[in-house]
């Protein structure tokens, strides 16, 4: 297809195809041929039907569980558009998978996210494309162009068209998310509160604290993801203990593993408001769950970058305020 003199393609791969016709949908650029197939050993073996030669190829690809099986799948797809020649190869991404490994908090530990920032890079990567990077400092692991865009604007809208009666608290489940939780508060014209924690390992949190006022308020938990939900239904409880009439929690990624479902149908949280950044198999679908499409903002997204247009414009926030 050609768009502003350019000859452009859009790939789909297995992790998020819904999300991949979304943008397809919205960019009027139609979803091109490649077939996926492992050999007895499992090893990944791609086939791309049509020419790519002198395209600017777009592939959509979150790398969510399966993490391995997507990422190397991902990193072959790369390697077969560079050998068939296409010009520039643009990995739409937004789930970075590894991305909590971004430092190393203990001796002897890797930093995976700058791992794979590595590998898509030396598979042939020109751009990526991602959504709410687990910590900004992962755009320095690039040499090429990164563009972490924000689910905040749709995720503002969604509760400001709620029109709550009662006041509302934005929630940080922890330190590191402040910002985030400031910038939500910020377009709510709402204050912020802090749930002091502490981590005795991995996908294990117990609430120390809870810092700010949460009483007779709606309090809204945002985060860039959630796992097995341990920490945002313990931060869940602890604000109603601490007398909040309603809790709802907000989050990008819907990572929702292990026990994640039940403790989510289990606990005192209205509604978890999350993105489409990963695909959710029908198990995931609970009445709780509400997910926001991020098709059409990561569709404009690659019409700006074809036709060489800003793309920080798209994570502005309208809330009604001058």
């Amino acid at each position: 297809m050609l768009i502003n003199n350019k000859k452009v393609k859009l790939f789909s791969l297995n992790s998020n195809p819904q999300l991949a016709e979304e943008v397809s949908d919205y960019t009027g650029i139609p979803l091109s041929k490649c077939h996926v197939e492992r050999f007895a050993d499992g090893e990944v073996s791609i086939d791309i039907e049509e020419t790519v030669r002198g395209h600017h190829v777009f592939v959509v690809q979150p790398t969510n569980a399966p993490v391995n099986e997507n990422l190397m799948t991902l990193l072959i797809m790369i390697d077969a558009l560079k050998r068939a020649s296409a010009r520039t190869i643009n990995v739409i991404m937004p789930y970075y998978g590894y991305s909590r490994q971004d430092r190393k908090a203990r001796a002897r530990q890797p930093i995976s996210a700058k791992l794979v920032a590595d590998l898509l890079q030396a598979a042939g990567a020109a751009r990526v494309l991602s959504m709410d990077l687990h910590a900004s400092q992962i755009q320095g692991f690039f040499n090429i162009p990164i563009d972490n865009f924000v689910a905040l604007p749709s995720i503002t809208k969604y509760f400001l068209d709620k029109k709550f009666e009662k006041d509302i608290v934005v929630v940080s489940p922890d330190h590191g998310g402040a910002t985030r939780a400031r910038k939500l508060a910020e377009y709510l014209q709402a204050p912020i509160a802090i749930i002091d924690k502490r981590r005795p390992k991995p996908n294990v949190a117990e609430v120390m604290n809870v810092i700010g006022e949460v009483n007779d308020k709606v309090a809204i938990i945002i985060d860039d993801m959630i796992d097995t939900a341990g920490s945002i239904t313990s931060a869940a409880t602890a604000l109603k203990d601490r007398g909040a009439v309603e809790v709802y929690a907000a989050a990008t990624h819907p990572i929702l593993s292990g026990p994640a479902i039940k403790r989510l149908t289990d606990s005192v949280i209205e509604e978890v408001v999350v993105t489409n950044t990963i695909a959710l198999p029908e198990e995931k679908q609970i009445k709780k769950i509400v997910q926001l499409s991020i098709g059409q903002l990561l569709g404009q997204g690659v019409l700006n970058i074809i036709y060489d247009k800003s793309v920080s414009e798209l994570f502005k926030v309208d809330n009604g305020v001058e």
